[in-house]
C-alpha cells in the first residue's frame, strides 16, 4: 500500500504471537473459572463444529490419543460431552457436545473480558477486515 512501510513476515509473526498469547491467557483463565483445563475447554470448542472421533480430536488438538481419552473421560464425567457410535462405523466412537457443554463454552467465551474488550474496540469495518484477513491466513482444515 502506498504510504505504508512494508511490514515483514517476522514482524507479523511476532505480533501474532503476542496476540495469541493474550488470547490464550484470557481463554485459560476463563476455563479455570469453570473448573476446566485449557485442553478440556479447547476440546469443547472443537466439538462446537460437530461430533468428532477421538482420533480426529487428538489430531486437531495435537495431543496423544491416550491424553485425549483422559480429557474426554473427565468431560464426560461432568456431562459436558458424551460418546456415541459413529453412524458410518459402529466400532468408532464419536464425541458429542452436550447442551451443558455448549453452555459451558458459551460461559467461557462470555468471560474472556480482555479479548472481548479488544475486539469491541474495533469498528464494523475493522472487524470485517480482521475477519477476512484471518480467514485468508488461517483457513479451516477440512476433514
Amino acid at each position: 500500500m502506498p504510504g505504508h512501510p512494508r511490514v515483514g513476515t517476522g514482524q507479523l509473526m511476532e505480533l501474532l504471537s503476542v496476540s495469541l498469547g493474550a488470547y490464550y491467557g484470557d481463554f485459560t483463565a476463563a476455563a479455570a473459572r469453570e473448573n476446566l483445563t485449557a485442553s478440556q475447554a479447547k476440546t469443547l470448542t472443537v466439538l462446537r463444529r460437530g461430533p468428532a472421533a477421538m482420533r480426529v480430536l487428538a489430531e486437531t488438538l495435537a495431543c496423544d490419543a491416550s491424553n485425549m481419552t483422559g480429557i474426554v473421560d473427565r468431560l464426560e464425567k461432568r456431562s459436558l460431552v458424551r460418546r456415541e457410535p459413529s453412524p458410518g462405523d459402529r466400532r468408532v466412537k464419536n464425541v458429542v457436545l452436550t447442551p451443558e457443554g455448549e453452555q459451558t463454552i458459551d460461559t467461557i467465551r462470555a468471560t474472556m473480558h480482555t479479548t472481548t474488550a479488544g475486539l469491541d474496540a474495533l469498528d464494523d469495518e475493522d472487524r470485517a477486515t480482521l475477519h477476512a484477513l484471518l480467514s485468508r491466513v488461517f483457513t479451516a482444515k477440512q476433514d
